[in-house]
């Protein structure tokens, strides 16, 4: 049986758990949040989402 999850929902759980378990404040989440958008515009996008792919095929175990 395959489940298929969006990673934003993966993420949105851990941040969840952080907040609650962890102490992290939910400020320091907004600005990590907020950093990942400003990231994304610059020239390291290409190889992080090139990066998590590779992350995620191997935790799925494909081998294209």
């Amino acid at each position: 049986m395959t489940v298929s999850l969006p990673l934003v929902f993966v993420l949105g759980v851990i941040t969840w758990a952080a907040i609650k378990f962890l102490g992290i404040r939910l400020w320091v989440a907004v600005v990590i949040a907020l950093f990942g958008f400003w990231l994304s515009q610059t020239f390291l996008a290409g190889p992080i989402e090139s990066g998590s792919r590779s992350g995620v095929d191997v935790i799925n175990g494909t081998n294209d």
